[in-house]
C-alpha cells in the first residue's frame, strides 16, 4: 500500500497510467477527484496521455471532494475553476456528468446530503484521488473528524487556511468554510490513490507511518482500506526510517 518514487513527475506518470487503464477497461467509471498543487502534474500527464491515445472520456462520471463556501463557480480560486483549467477544458467530457459541490447553495446542509446521495446513486467512486494536508486532512476532513462523517459543511483550521493561502494573491482571504465529502464517502471508493510530494509533507508522512489508525491524523484511516495506496516522492519520504526508504517492497520505479 506504500510506494516511494524518485519525484513528483514519476508519481504523475504512474497515476495517469492507472487512470488510463481503468477508463479503457470501464469507460463509464466513476472518479473521485481532488485539487491542489499535488494534482497539477497528475492532470497534466493524464491529459497528455489521453490525447495521445484519443481516449473517450465522454461516459466518465466525476465527483470532486470539496469546494469553498462563498465562492462562485466562476471565481478563479474556486475548485470548479481549478478543474476547468487543469482538466475539464482539455478533453471532451460530458459536462452533465461532472459533479462539484456548490459553495453558494442556499441550503448548504441539504445540498451536502444531496451530493452524497448522488454519489451513492452512481455506485460510489471506482477510483478516488487524494492529496493530504500538512495536518493529515483528506478532503477538508480536519484532525478529530469522526470516521463516520459524511458530506457536510466544515470550518477550516488555521493550519489549512495558512497552507492554502499561497493560492490567494494579495490580501484575498482564504474562505473559512467549505463543503467536503466525509470519511464515509471517501472510504466507500473501491480504490484509493493518495499522493504526497515535497519536503513539506515529510513530517505528516512520517506521522502516518508511526501511528496506528487515529482520528488525530485523518489519512491514517486508509490503513483500513483494502485497496488504498499511498504514493510519496523521495522528498516526502525523507523522514521515514532508512529501513523503509530503502526497502525493495516500498520502492517503485
Amino acid at each position: 500500500m506504500f510506494s516511494i518514487f524518485p519525484d513528483a513527475a514519476s508519481i504523475a506518470e504512474c497515476v495517469s497510467a492507472t487512470l488510463i487503464e481503468k477508463i479503457e477497461r470501464k469507460p463509464e467509471a466513476v472518479l473521485g477527484l481532488a485539487t491542489g498543487g499535488t494534482m497539477e502534474p497528475v492532470y497534466a500527464s493524464f491529459v497528455a496521455r489521453a490525447r495521445e491515445r484519443r481516449l473517450d472520456v465522454s461516459r466518465l462520471t466525476s465527483f470532486n471532494l470539496d469546494e469553498y463556501v462563498g465562492l462562485d463557480g466562476e471565481h478563479p480560486k474556486s475548485y470548479s475553476a481549478y478543474m476547468r483549467h487543469h482538466l475539464f477544458r482539455h478533453l471532451r467530457f460530458d459536462r452533465s456528468r461532472l459533479h462539484l459541490p456548490d459553495g453558494l447553495a442556499p441550503d448548504l446542509e441539504a445540498h451536502s446530503r444531496e451530493y452524497s446521495d448522488r454519489l451513492r446513486q452512481c455506485g460510489d467512486a471506482d477510483l478516488q484521488l487524494l492529496g493530504v494536508g500538512g495536518n493529515g486532512h483528506i478532503g477538508f476532513n480536519e484532525p478529530g473528524t469522526p470516521f463516520d462523517s459524511r458530506c457536510r459543511v466544515v470550518e477550516l483550521s488555521e493550519r489549512t487556511r495558512l497552507d492554502n493561502s499561497r493560492f490567494f494573491e494579495g490580501n484575498a482571504m482564504v474562505p473559512t468554510l467549505a463543503i467536503t465529502m466525509g470519511m464515509v464517502e471517501i472510504m466507500q471508493a473501491r480504490e484509493i490513490l493518495l499522493i504526497a510530494t515535497g519536503e513539506a509533507k515529510a513530517p505528516i508522512v512520517a506521522e502516518w507511518y508511526r501511528n496506528e489508525v487515529t482520528q488525530a491524523i485523518p489519512f491514517t484511516i486508509l490503513k483500513r482500506h483494502p485497496r488504498a495506496r499511498v504514493l510519496v516522492d523521495e522528498a516526502a519520504a525523507s523522514l521515514l526510517p532508512d529501513s523503509v526508504r530503502y526497502s525493495p517492497t516500498a520502492l517503485s520505479a
